[in-house]
């Protein structure tokens, strides 16, 4: 399965509780954090309700 590698570049203070929960299950919490998930439609969904906040490393 193909995999995306995701890099949080914004901080989820002041932002809404729902960014702050997509944060976790994305399983980023502090800044410049990267992780790897697979490449699958509710991660690609959840990665663009918070552009601002991550990035997506190719």
């Amino acid at each position: 399965m193909a995999t995306i590698t995701i890099k949080q570049i914004g901080s989820p203070i002041r932002r809404p509780e729902s960014q702050r929960k997509i944060l976790i299950g994305l399983g980023l919490n502090k800044m410049h954090k990267v992780v790897t998930r697979q490449d699958t439609p509710e991660v690609r969904g959840a990665i663009a309700k918070i552009p601002h906040l991550v990035t997506v490393i190719d």
